[in-house]
């Protein structure tokens, strides 16, 4: 006992030193890597996206006319069964005057008969309302996302085209949050915001909660505003028709949705006014893994693919004659650097840490870093809550998990660097199981 006590003690007296005494070359070890060259500057564009998004909101002269286009609802459905109801159901409701055509793609139908069943079950209920409409495609054998999200796009009748997962359901103003931004012809798509639904479950999807709020939702806000939206989610993501007709389609079994938003950036060097927007407002709610097994099979796969997307697929797009200047910036700052260089950084600091330090100097480190990453989680959850949160009162339910985040935060890191390199050695975008292995075979780049 009096060994850990003065263990501590030790502890306590090389953090007194780190905040009293001078040791430049300690702090640029400890700081500089992580906060100074990616994270501060990228925090300090999110908070100004964030401010310039609020006060817009404040001073935003109302819209004098309507506008309802017609909008093709595109669900790709694989095993949701009876589940799958509440999706359909979250979007005939919508409040929107227009006219909704939902195409309900079932991949695999033979092996998913009660998905099928309970599509053609909604069937006498959307009849009931006049500017609603459902199509039923029964797909076999089965092809994966990609290619019931192109059959989709084949039948496709409306000139705003919504890609959505069949496990995803809406509030009711979703439609007309994401219709008004296609007013201005150059906007080309539009990121919807997704909430964790099953938040509840236990503590891995209160921390997913948390992260999709501070760093998905925030980000998203914040990059928006500045025109620097980097991905399209899947299940929720809102495009022109026409424009995605254009570049044929999706074209990958694996990242579908970074791959479809990477290939759309590609025109905005040719067309400068093009913008891809985010809507705060939108909002989907999708069930989170509730595992720790399948949480990180799921991050395996998102970061393997965005490392497979950024420096296989679409290494040659980053060009300013492609991209445009500020989307090459951001991707290689936001999608390079700090998403597939900073894992890297942050194990080899651990690493040098653990090897050249004595322990005690590591402890106060590592209690110094978390504790200004805590104060940064905080920060960033009441910019959150204040300035954008529509659902205050279950936000600040989670607001006790925030001394704890920079800890699961860390383990995402290295797990990222574990994504990365199973990506970079073993090819694993051909074993999403977003598709099947022949299907993923073909698409290869």
């Amino acid at each position: 006992m009096t060994a850990i006590l003065e263990f501590f003690a030790e502890v306590a007296t090389i953090l007194g030193g780190l905040f009293y005494e001078t040791d430049a070359l300690a702090l640029a070890y400890m700081f500089i890597p992580f906060v100074l060259f990616l994270e501060l500057p990228l925090n300090l564009m999110i908070w100004l996206g964030v401010l310039r998004y609020y006060t817009r909101r404040i001073y935003a002269v109302p819209t004098q006319y309507p506008f309802t286009p017609r909008v093709t609802c595109v669900v790709t459905c694989y095993s949701e069964g009876d589940a799958v109801k509440g999706t359909v159901r979250s979007l005939i409701e919508q409040m929107y005057p227009g006219q909704i055509e939902i195409i309900a793609v079932v991949d695999g139908a033979d092996q998913n008969p009660s998905t099928l069943r309970a599509l053609r079950e909604m069937m006498p209920e959307v009849e009931q309302y006049a500017s609603r409409r459902l199509v039923v495609v029964p797909k076999t054998p089965r092809g994966g996302r990609v290619s019931s999200l192109n059959a989709g796009l084949a039948m496709a009748r409306g000139e705003i085209l919504l890609a959505l997962d069949a496990d995803t359901s809406f509030d009711n103003t979703m439609v007309t949050e994401v219709a008004g931004h296609f007013r201005d012809p150059n906007v080309i798509a539009v990121a919807g915001s997704l909430r964790v639904r099953n938040w509840r479950r236990n503590l891995l999807t209160r921390f997913q909660a948390l992260e999709y709020m501070i760093t998905i939702h925030l980000a998203k806000v914040g990059l928006g505003e500045l025109h620097g939206v980097n991905n399209i989610s899947g299940a929720f993501g809102v495009f022109r028709t026409e424009m995605v007709r254009k570049i044929g389609g999706w074209t990958t079994g694996s990242a579908e949705d970074l791959d479809l938003t990477l290939r759309l950036k590609q025109y905005f060097g040719r067309y400068p006014g093009f913008r891809i927007v985010f809507e705060p407002r939108a909002i989907g709610h999708t069930d989170c893994p509730e595992t720790w097994k399948g949480f990180l099979m799921q991050r395996l796969r998102w970061d393997g693919d965005l490392f497979y997307m950024y420096m296989r697929k679409h290494r040659s797009a980053f060009s300013v004659r492609q991209m445009g200047f500020w989307n090459v910036l951001l991707g290689v700052w936001y999608g390079m650097l700090f998403q597939m260089v900073m894992p890297v950084l942050i194990v080899m600091y651990t690493l040098w840490l653990v090897i050249a330090v004595a322990p005690a100097v590591v402890v106060a480190t590592f209690t110094l870093i978390m504790g200004l990453y805590a104060v940064l989680t905080f920060l960033m959850y009441i910019t959150a809550l204040v300035f954008i949160s529509e659902r205050r009162s279950r936000d600040v339910r989670l607001a006790w998990l925030i001394p704890i985040f920079p800890f699961f935060a860390m383990i995402m890191r290295i797990w990222s660097l574990v994504a990365i390199i199973n990506e970079w050695w073993r090819h694993s975008n051909q074993e999403s199981s977003m598709a099947p292995w022949w299907v993923l075979r073909k698409g290869k780049r």
